[in-house]
Order: C-alpha cells, then structure tokens, then sequence
C-alpha cells in the first residue's frame, strides 16, 4: 500500500492574528474524493526546555492555562516564529523569563509535531544541563507561574500519578531521562 498526500485545490485565510491563523482548505484525497471544508490552524512553534540543576532536580512551572481551565504543572516553554528566531535562542529566552534559570548549554532533543492532524506547530525540545538560578522572572502579562523544583527520581511517579499531564513535557522528560542515561 502507497500513502498519498492530499492535493490542495483552494486555500484561503479565514482567521488571521499574530497569535493563530485558521486557513480553509478544499483538498481532493488521493481516490478522488473532495473535502471543501478542511480547517489548518496555523501556531508558532514552541520551544522547551528540560532543565536539569546541579543537584538533580528538574526545575518545572506551575501556571493556569485557560484552554483547559486547570493549573498544570510543565516544563518551561513558549511559542516563537522560526522565520523570525532560532529555536535554541527562544528555548534561552522562555527558560529564563520563566523561571530565572539559564543555560550554559542546551542540547537539541528532538522537533515534535504537537498536532498534526490540524495544527502546523513543531515543539522544539532541549536538555539544559546544570542550570544556574542567576536571574529572576520576566513574566507576560498573561502568566502567572510559581516554580517548581522537583527531584529527578520524584518526575516519574508524579507522571503516573497524574500531577504532570503536558505531552510536550512528557515527551521531553522522556526524551531527557534517555539522553541522560546514555551520557
């Protein structure tokens, strides 16, 4: 069996911001059929961070995210524009605005796709080795966030146990711990 790629008839821009963009696609699949109505949500890429301390612990934010109405706890992360900023200089950025850590070096774990079903975005996931707390937050008007310093031998039970529910986070704890026990 040969997997085809749609083929896209019309496209137009239906919702357009610097936050998220809708497009409508008319797409003809690969046996003929037309679909007038395929909506793309169109993100900026997000980089994170998994930031790892001198003393074994890994530092997390805990923040409300209005989409779910919860307050999660997850790894440093925040959108960019790759025609714009360089993922690992975001990565920088969102560590240390977010919790007052930085990096002396990042390591390029892996470029996820967070939705592909609908969404365009691309989660750009780093290890960040021996943080150093040097600065101090440098919050949107939009964030609230507590930091939070969790043993590496807690991260896995708090997983299991539902206190960390992210998929990008988990991906990149996963990610982490592997490049970490290879290293």
């Amino acid at each position: 069996m040969t997997i085809k790629k749609w083929k896209i008839l019309k496209s137009k821009l239906v919702f357009n911001n610097k936050w998220v963009s809708i497009r409508q696609d008319e797409v003809e699949l690969p046996k003929g059929e037309i679909i007038d109505d395929f909506f793309v949500v169109v993100r900026p890429d997000i980089a994170l961070v998994f930031p790892v301390t001198e003393n074994q612990e890994i530092v997390f934010v805990r923040q409300y995210r209005h989409a779910t109405g919860e307050i999660l706890l997850e790894l440093p992360a925040g959108s960019f524009h790759p025609e714009i900023e360089d993922a690992e200089v975001a990565a920088r950025r969102e560590l240390e605005e977010e919790t007052g850590y930085v990096a002396e070096e990042l390591i390029k774990l892996a470029t996820l796709y967070d939705n592909p079903i609908k969404d365009t975005n691309k989660i750009h996931l780093f290890l960040a080795k021996n943080v150093q707390l040097t600065g101090k937050q440098n919050l949107d008007i939009t964030e609230e966030v507590e930091v939070v310093l969790i043993p590496i031998a807690q991260v896995m039970t708090k997983i299991t146990n539902g206190e960390i529910r992210v998929s990008g986070t988990i991906a990149a704890i996963f990610l982490g711990f592997n490049f970490l026990s290879e290293s």
